[in-house]
């Protein structure tokens, strides 16, 4: 019993001294016919395997370089990788069987990057160099070439590409705060002179409504002026067929009087004439009955008896005849 105690004791320490847990930011590998594989379990034997670190390495570089026509500058990148998982073979080739594995095989990146940014650098003036460009680049690059170095790029960034010589960097600064000030002032008067063009625009469309509205007025006014031209001809056509046929009763009305002269003593006109020669004669006060008035009540009443005169002795034989 007790050798069994002591067997199961040595292989339990065995045990624990031998597996590990593995943590979340480890890849553990081991290998297989050649082929580095990844182990996906919570417990792994040491010294049948290596943990390399899973989480991001990130890392920036001073790269020395020269520009077109020799000119030194200094390039200012930003770079974060990672180890890749379907690339584990190529990692252990680049950074060996180390724990450190993912920032050798960074080293040997960095070596390309380096060459990478010579030669974009090397094809352009220093005044033609962007950041933007260069990246770019890189990116275009690096992302197929990093496979070989079991490497993922998560990240790249070119910070900033300056002239190595301060006078040269001084006069670049001066130059660019120049080309910032004439855009500005360009801008400047861009504006203004959209902010005119767009006045004079809105003066022309105000003019153009107004005078529409000045003609929509006189067509109004016109189309106003022909209807009471219409309605007063209308009215002086009315009024003018309203007098013809006054003046139509008229000529009927002496027609008959003519034919008929008896028909005299209806007419109104008489019996005002015939109560105003009564009034003078019959009057019992005059006040102020001058001579002219009087002669001319006389000559009234003599016309008014003549009338009737006339009247009776038509109307005698015509009496006659009708027996």
């Amino acid at each position: 019993m007790l050798i069994a105690a002591i067997i199961i004791l040595v292989i339990v320490a065995l045990i624990l001294f031998e597996y590990r847990i593995r943590k979340p930011d480890q890849i553990v590998l081991y290998e297989s016919a050649g082929i580095v594989k990844r182990r996906r379990s919570k417990f792994y034997p040491r010294h049948f395997s290596q943990a390399v670190s899973g989480t991001t390495y990130a890392f920036s570089q001073k790269i020395e370089t020269e520009a077109k026509g020799k000119l030194p500058i200094v390039v200012r990148l930003a770079l974060a990788v990672a180890a890749s998982t379907e690339h584990l073979s190529e990692l252990i080739r680049a950074g060996g069987w180390r724990s450190d594995a993912v920032a050798r095989a960074t080293g040997e990146l960095e070596v390309l990057i380096h060459s990478f940014v010579g030669d974009f650098c090397g094809k352009y003036e220093i005044e033609e160099l962007k950041s933007e460009s260069l990246g770019g680049y890189l990116d275009e690059k690096l992302r197929p070439a990093v496979t070989v170095f079991g490497l993922d790029i998560l990240s790249l960034t070119v910070q900033a590409i300056d002239p190595a010589d301060d006078k040269i960097a001084e006069a670049m600064r001066k130059r660019e705060a120049s080309r910032i000030l004439e855009q500005t002032e360009q801008e400047e008067q861009r504006a203004r002179v959209a902010a005119t063009k767009a006045r004079i625009e809105a003066d022309d469309k105000i003019s153009m409504s107004e005078h529409t509205l000045q003609l929509k007025k006189l067509e109004l006014r016109e189309t106003e002026q022909k209807r009471e031209d219409i309605l007063a001809t209308m009215r002086m056509k009315e009024e003018l067929k309203r007098r013809e046929m006054q003046f139509d009763f008229d000529r009927r009305e002496l027609d008959l009087l003519k034919k008929n002269p008896e028909l005299l003593i209806l007419s109104p006109q008489l019996t005002r004439l015939a109560e105003a020669s009564q009034n003078l004669k019959n009057a019992k006060t005059v006040v102020n009955l001058s001579s002219s008035d009087a002669a001319q009540g006389v000559h009234l009443v003599a016309l008014f008896q003549n009338l009737l005169k006339n009247i009776l002795t038509g109307a005698a034989p015509k009496a006659e005849s009708d027996k």
